[in-house]
């Protein structure tokens, strides 16, 4: 292959794809900014001299910033990770449409922009008829108009034998769990309603509203896909999401979705998982997706999927996905794969020559307190060791030979944790024995102890696929 990638993004994801670069014999740039200069992606480049391959920015989020380095070094293309302008369509559409055009490694600006717009995935999947969650498919500005729409989906919900059922009212310009209100009778609606309308007004300078059910016992599922420019696309099953931290965030992963292994449920799991997969290339081939994505799903205790949205980029767990998928007898490395496809490769294989077998759990460690709402940690690390087992990987920015200062500018994310095996028992008795012997130790500026969430994540494998 030809190219020179620039990796728009830090830690262990821009780490990963150096990785990928290397194994397609690509060279790379990598940026950084000041407070990451300890970062492993930046220690194992060069910051000076005739070879320099890593260049220090403003910010991760300073566009000109990013294609100054580009268009010096001669990159040809632009890989965004994840966050940052990974799903940023705009982003995107100018990486391709500048007078000196570059390759956008992920999907066309026009999927981003259409698939990162909530309403318009759930309008394309209800035409579809992909099942999403009841409720409006568009912002709805008529109090009268919202009342009655309530009334009936709460009266559905009683009629369906729904135990305490409630409505979510939201902010249609909202995000990130903003603009939320929950509603469990019709009568307190139009007072719950006309505040949201007016905060949406102030914060989002829309006062549109959004109602739907709200769902509480669920489990949340990924379907990971593939796609190519030719109109090739491919799956890699499923994976399961559920144990997250009070903001939402990931922490433990597994692969499968649903194993049987871990608990009765009240429906025939792969013929739910089956579902998804087959809902999200439906999805995919409507819109013409040529790129990885992750289609999101809640699966509720009777087995019923409602799509939830699509994630336009690669995502932190994609491994765990690649760890149970085999072609020719070889794990997958689906950064690797999303790098060819984005240069122009075609797939090169179908999905009958995917074999999944086995499976593999991720641990997301964090400097941060689980005991006190998941409070970030913020200090030095002197001492970090992580066992290594041909059954594990670890992703990790943070150096193993050097004290490092846990940077306050961004999440105090240190390491991600991959195990797998041929079964789900066994690969939660291992990670749970890769836990066991790793140590973490550190300081912060009043001398306390380093805080992570270790043991947390030891204490809630038994969780894992269950509702």
């Amino acid at each position: 292959m030809e190219g020179k990638v620039l990796i728009a993004n830090r830690g262990e994801i821009a780490l990963r794809i150096m990785g990928a670069c290397e194994e397609l014999e690509l060279e790379y740039v990598v940026v950084y900014t000041d407070a990451d200069v300890d970062s492993e992606h930046v220690q194992r480049n060069q910051r000076s001299g005739p070879d320099q391959n890593a260049w220090r920015i403003s910010s991760y989020t300073e566009p000109n910033d990013i294609f100054a380095v580009a268009d010096h070094t001669g990159c040809t293309a632009i890989h965004p990770g994840y966050g940052f302008f990974s799903e940023d369509y705009r982003f995107a559409r100018r990486v391709v449409s500048r007078s000196r055009p570059l390759s956008f490694i992920g999907p066309n600006w026009q999927v981003i922009k259409d698939l990162g717009d909530k309403i318009n995935t759930k309008r394309v999947a209800n035409q579809l008829k992909i099942p999403t969650i009841p409720g409006t498919d568009g912002p709805i500005y008529n109090e009268m108009e919202a009342e009655e729409f309530a009334f009936h989906l709460l009266e559905q919900q009683r009629q369906s034998g729904v135990e305490n059922p409630s409505i979510l009212i939201k902010a249609a310009a909202g995000g990130g769990g903003m603009g939320i209100e929950e509603v469990f009778e019709i009568e307190p609606f139009r007072r719950s309603y006309r505040q949201l309308q007016n905060y949406a007004k102030r914060q989002f300078g829309d006062g549109g509203v959004l109602i739907e059910q709200c769902l509480r016992d669920y489990n949340h599922l990924e379907v990971q896909l593939l796609c190519s420019h030719y109109g090739e696309r491919v799956h890699f099953s499923s994976r399961n999401c559920t144990i997250q931290s009070t903001g939402r965030q990931k922490r433990v992963e597994a692969a499968p979705g649903f194993h049987r292994s871990c608990f009765s449920y009240d429906f025939d799991e792969q013929k739910v998982l089956d579902q998804i997969v087959s809902y999200s290339l439906k999805l995919a081939e409507a819109v013409n997706y040529d790129n990885i994505g992750t289609w999101e799903w809640i699966v509720d205790r009777s087995g019923q999927p409602y799509l939830l949205e699509v994630n336009t980029r690669i995502q932190v767990e994609n491994d765990i996905s690649a760890r149970i998928s085999y072609h020719n007898n070889r794990q997958f490395n689906l950064i690797r794969e999303q790098i060819r496809l984005g240069l122009g490769e075609r797939l090169g294989f179908a999905q009958k020559d995917i074999t999944f077998k086995g499976a593999a759990i991720e641990l997301r460690i964090v400097a941060e307190d689980t005991k006190r709402g998941f409070a970030p940690w913020i200090g030095t690390i002197d001492t970090f060791s992580l066992p290594s087992y041909d059954w594990s990987a670890v992703y990790t920015h943070v150096p193993t030979d050097r004290p490092y200062s846990i940077p306050s500018d961004f999440d105090p994310n240190l390491a991600l944790a991959l195990v797998w095996a041929d079964t789900m028992d066994e690969a939660k008795n291992r990670a749970a024995h890769f836990i066991d012997e790793t140590t973490i130790r550190g300081t912060d500026s009043k001398g306390e102890p380093i805080i992570t969430n270790v043991a947390y994540l030891k204490e809630n494998l038994h969780r894992l696929l269950q509702f």
